[in-house]
């Protein structure tokens, strides 16, 4: 497995020879006996080139894997400190990436000079198991899939709108005050089609026709800042522009019960060192951010 790794990575029999010591005729004869015993060809070999066909590519995730597994399992048993190391792929929505997850991983990335990171940002539920997904970030409640769940926080949907525009139209007191005035929805939002509210124990839901419909949340939010019209996103993504009296929430008497925020990530019996200490990490940070923590405010 190394061998192949090392003729992967200076694809050349001759360079992978270099990187490990070995004479070139030698590397030739373990990557022939390796394809021979798995009855396929990892490695399609021209005069000019050399590359991994689809099954080598496969084979060698997998043995990178079983490698880094192999070295944190001989630290163990010497009683060594597990480090974290190797290539960590998490997901989670766009917003919430791009404002609390990139900075955490940043932070991270500092801290363990060996871990590599692929964030995929995408508002879409994606399948940890077929998508090879270490952690996710998921809002709302959960299914049962078997995955380890850490609770990190809760968010709500609100009503907001910037404090000028509320000034000159009034703000609205009743949930169905707001299909009177101008409104700016995201098609990116799952909030869009209908908008739900609660009277105490009643449910009450609108369906709202906007003046502007846009493809992005940030870009609701910002043409609500300019003083647009009102918009309905989720609590997370307007929290700093409401701190800074950009934009301000209404209804807030009629808002639906929170909804909570986890960070997944695929268990077993021994947890890989590069997700366990991100996990710790983001979560940790998670719990004592503000912004995330909305079940909080009363």
């Amino acid at each position: 497995m190394k061998v192949l790794l090392a003729v992967a990575d200076a694809e050349s029999f001759a360079g992978g020879a270099k990187l490990m010591g070995m004479s070139p005729p030698s590397v030739t004869r373990v990557i022939a006996g390796l394809e021979n015993r798995l009855g396929t060809l990892l490695l399609a070999r021209s005069t000019r080139s050399l590359r991994l066909t689809e099954a080598g590519r496969r084979y060698m995730e997998d043995c990178k894997r079983i490698l880094l597994d192999l070295e944190e399992a001989e630290e163990l048993a010497t009683g060594s400190s597990v480090r974290a190391r190797g290539n960590l792929t998490v997901t989670a929505p766009v917003m919430f990436g791009e404002l609390f997850l990139i900075p955490r991983i940043t932070e991270y990335l500092a801290q363990h000079p060996e871990v590599t990171l692929n964030a995929l940002l995408v508002d879409r539920l994606v399948n940890m198991v077929d998508e090879g997904v270490d952690v996710a970030i998921r809002i709302g409640e959960l299914p049962d899939t078997g995955l380890q769940a850490v609770r990190v926080g809760h968010i709500r949907p609100v009503v907001c709108a910037a404090p000028a525009f509320l000034d000159r139209v009034g703000r609205p007191t009743a949930p169905k005050d707001v299909l009177a005035l101008p409104m700016v929805m995201s098609s990116a939002s799952n909030l869009l089609t209908e908008w739900q509210f609660r009277d105490g124990e009643h449910a009450i839901a609108l369906h709202p026709k906007p003046r502007l419909l846009v493809s992005s949340n940030q870009a609701a939010i910002n043409a609500a800042r300019m003083g647009w019209g009102l918009t309905r996103v989720l609590s997370y993504q307007v929290a700093a522009a409401v701190a800074k009296g950009e934009l301000e929430i209404v209804l807030e008497a009629f808002q639906t019960p929170a909804l909570p925020v986890h960070v997944l990530y695929q268990g077993g019996k021994r947890i890989p060192a590069k997700v366990r200490t991100f996990v710790d990490y983001c979560s940790s940070r998670f719990l004592t951010d503000p912004a995330l923590q909305a079940d909080k405010v009363t």
